[in-house]
Formats: C-alpha cells, structure tokens, sequence
C-alpha cells in the first residue's frame, strides 16, 4: 500500500474508491431519476404510457434487485474473483445495461412496443445483475483500508458516501435534463458513458490499493490484474449478456403461474444458501452475537428505506405536479429535485464525519443502534413536513403549487437521517461480519435495502387499500410518518442489549 500520500489524511486508495464510486452512481441516479417519468410519459413522445402505481411497481422492483444480486456477487468475490475483478465485470455490464435502455428509448412505441420493451427489460436486467459484482466489493475494499480498531473507519465511510452522492447530485443534472427535456435517450446514454469512465479511472488508480480486492490465491507481489484475468473478466460479461438476453425471451412465452413458482423457488434457494453460509462460516460466541446485530439492524433498515426511497416515486411526482417550479421563465426539471438530497449529503457528510471523531474523543458518540434510531426519527419528522405540504397543495378542488422549499426540507431532514444511518451502517457491517463472510454479510445488508426498496413502491397502494378497510383516507406521508416513529421507539428500547451484543465493538 502506498502510504507516503493520504487523501484528507486516509489511506490513498480511499481517492480511487471515491472517484469509481461516484461515477457509478452518476450512471445509476441518472437513469433511477428518468425511469417514473420515462414510464409515465405518452408512448407518442417516447415513453410507455403507464399508470403511476405500474410505474412504481417497476420502480420498486427494480430498486429492490440492485440490492438482492449484491448477495451472489459477494459470494462469487469472496470465493472465486476477488473484489477486484467482480468491479470490472460489474462496471462493464452496467454500462451495456444503460446502453441497451437508450435503445429501448429509440425505438417508436406505437409501432414497435415489443421490442421497445424487451430492450427496456434487457437493460434492467442487465444493470441489476452488473450492480451485483459491483455494490458490495467495492464497499468492502473500502473496509479493507483501515484495521477495525482505526477510529478513521467511519469517517473514511463518510468521504466514501460524499463521493456516492457527488455522482447522485451531478447525474439528475445532466442526465436528468438530456432524458427529460431533449430526449429520453440522451439521458440513458449519459449515464452509460459515466460508468464507463468510472471503469477506466479504477483501471488506471489500481495501483494505489496494493494488493487489496485481488482474487484468491494471488501471489502476494501481484498488485494488478494480468491477461488472464482479463480474459475471465469479458467472458464473465459475455454470459451475463447472452444470458440475459436468451432468459428474457424464454421467461416471455412461459406462463405466468409457472414463472410465479420459479420465482418462489428461487428465492427459497438463495435464503437456504445464505443461511447455510453463514452458519457454516460463523463460529463462537462473540462472532454469532456480532452477526445478530447485523441481522437485527438490517430489519430496521428495511423500514427507513420505506420512507426515505419515497424520493424516487411519491416525491417524483409531487415534484412534477404539486410543485411550482418557474424562476421567471425559466422550468426547473422535475428530475433537478433528485440532485436536493444528494448536494445535502455532500455538503453535511464532512460535518459529520467531524462530529463522530469529536463525540469519540469525548465519550459521547453514540453508539451504531442509537445512530439509527436517530436516523429513523429525523426521517419520521421529514414526513410530517411533507403531510403538511400535501395538505397545502391539496386542500381545495383543484391542486395549489406550493413553494419548492417545503420539498427542500424534506430533503434536508432525510439527509440528516441518513447522514446517522447509511455510512454508519456500512462501516457496522465490515466491523462485526467474520472475516470471510465480510462480503456476504454486506450482500446480506444490501438485502434489506431491496426490501426497503420494494416496500417504498407499495406504500401508496397500501395507503389506499388502508382507505377501503377503515373507510377513512389514509394520507400515504402521515402514514410513513406515523409508521417509521413506531419503529424509532422499537429500536430505541432494543439498542442497550444491541449494544452488549456487538462486544466491545461500537
């Protein structure tokens, strides 16, 4: 490792984790700041015409599976490729993914639905499995930076997170306005040439990471991938492609009752393999009780995931409709509301990372449970911000735009919220997972993202079918508000026996 350089004042490599990242996540925010829109619009200006809870429904099953691949890709990494080598072949197949959404655009809808959509399907396909061998080994490698003892280690994850999110406030932007003002196309494009450039940033900064990240086995002198592994690498890219491209056009002539049953034995599956995995990979006391935490605050997260992903689907929405957004003459894109969050993350992450490192020379940091509790209620207060601002815009006969600055402090409190939770979360994860289970017990957490995901798709239908049950509405942000309060308090009676659970660990 090169230690004679630092990047404000962490290990060098933490620079080259940070760029990759932040590329990944312009191409990955770009596209998720397009998709409701995408889907929503007429099929005469190039969109699919679907209703807004189909649209969510896809919205949320897609953002939930970027989080389920991560699972395998962990496991494929810490048995078989390395991190290094599942980055590649992740980086690379995302990149074909937005590519092939961008083709999908192209295509007239009212003359060629089908292949419109096996393209939309393929590239969605393509980018959850990419973002499998992508996710959680380059958040593991970022882990392997610092000893768990390094009172740096959460802070590291804070820079990490600030550069997630300088690629999540840069994406919607650019990519947002080319989709959404230009032509869908642009926007999906955009967004795979700025994968690609992550691809060959973390090319070129390899050799700041030592030996880190490579396959097993590896000689320990060996500090950059050879041509053999190059080779493996677009091979791994070349099946992931056919494969998806052959199981798309089978699954479409399958029935739907089979499909269901497939579908249900393969989720079997995966939970019996990773319950196997890590019971077979845990041992003694201390680390099935470190891996309980882990399990315990992954439920949780689940539930601030509900709320906080409402971003990408009710916010989407109250942005496009509910919003006024005119300076003047000028029209901010409705997308532009996806970069709030992100600008936030970027500039109150250094504030907190500050704080931790100033509590713990106090003895007053919190420990990882209460972090997340207050991550839960910031989040809870953020809703009933945004109940407030609904009601505003939706209490006479017709809908009243109301200000931008209401869904700008929304924005701020949920960054707040995540500010305690994510990076926090992250960092937990590498610090109480076994040592040859660090992977798998990050694809594990990022499991509970896709719950959290999938479940933030369905709350407004669930809002609604509360409606027909008690025959009284059920305003779908008092209902996240209300809900993620609950849970705040669950968590907050938990956290001293989370907290003897960890081992010394905080």
């Amino acid at each position: 490792m090169t230690k004679e350089k630092s990047f404000f004042g962490h290990p060098i490599g933490l620079s080259t984790f940070f760029a990759t990242e932040m590329w990944e996540r312009f191409s990955y925010y770009g596209m998720r700041a397009l998709l409701v829109y995408f889907l929503t619009d007429q099929l005469i200006t190039g969109g699919f015409g679907m209703s807004e809870l189909d649209a969510f429904t896809i919205y949320g099953i897609f953002t939930g599976m970027v989080y389920v691949t991560p699972i395998l890709g962990g496991m494929l990494a810490d048995k078989v490729l390395g991190q290094r080598k599942a980055i590649y072949i992740g980086g690379i197949t995302m990149a074909i993914g937005q590519f092939l959404l961008a083709a999908s655009a192209t295509v007239n809808k009212t003359t060629g639905i089908e292949s419109a959509q096996f393209l939309f399907y393929a590239g969605l396909a393509v980018l959850i499995i990419g973002n499998g061998f992508f996710k959680p080994n380059i958040s593991t490698m970022v882990g392997d930076l610092y000893d768990n003892s390094d009172p740096k280690k959460d802070g590291g994850f804070t820079i990490f997170y600030m550069g997630i999110n300088l690629g999540a406030f840069l994406s919607p932007l650019v990519a947002g306005k080319l989709g959404e003002q230009v032509a869908w196309q642009y926007g999906f494009f955009a967004a795979g040439v700025g994968m690609l450039i992550g691809v060959v940033w973390f090319f070129v900064r390899s050799h700041t990471l030592g030996s880190i990240g490579m396959p097993p086995k590896f000689k320990s002198d060996r500090i950059r991938l050879i041509l053999k592994d190059w080779f493996s690498i677009l091979t791994y890219v070349g099946v992931i492609i056919g494969g998806v491209l052959l199981v798309i056009q089978v699954w479409s002539s399958i029935p739907e009752t089979i499909t269901s049953w497939i579908i249900g034995v393969i989720a079997i599956g995966a939970v019996g393999y990773i319950s196997y995995s890590i019971f077979t990979g845990t041992n003694g006391k201390t680390e099935w009780s470190r891996v309980g935490v882990v399990l315990v605050l992954a439920l949780f997260n689940i539930f601030f995931w509900a709320g906080f992903e409402q971003a990408g689907t009710t916010f989407s929405i109250f942005a496009r409709d509910n919003t006024n957004r005119m300076i003047g003459s000028f029209e901010i894109p409705a997308t532009w509301f996806q970069s709030v969050n992100a600008i936030f993350i970027v500039i109150f992450a250094p504030v907190f990372s500050v704080l931790w490192v100033k509590l713990s020379k106090r003895n007053l940091n919190p420990n990882t449970p209460m972090k997340f509790v207050w991550g839960m209620l910031l989040l809870s207060f953020g809703f009933v911000i945004m109940a407030i601002a609904d009601g505003v815009s939706n209490s006479g006969d017709t809908i009243t735009k109301v200000s931008p600055l209401w869904l700008i402090m929304v924005f701020m409190m949920h960054t707040f919220g995540e500010l305690c939770l994510s990076p926090i979360g992250l960092s937990m994860v590498t610090k109480l997972s076994p040592a040859k289970l660090v992977s798998t017990m990050m694809g594990v957490w990022m499991g509970s993202f896709a719950a959290g995901n999938f479940v933030a798709s369905q709350m407004k239908a669930i809002s609604i079918k509360l409606e027909t049950v008690i025959g009284q509405e059920v305003p779908v942000f008092w209902f996240i508000a209300i809900e993620t309060a609950i849970a705040a308090v669950i968590l907050l009676t938990l956290t001293p026996w989370l907290k003897r659970m960890m081992k010394g660990i905080s």
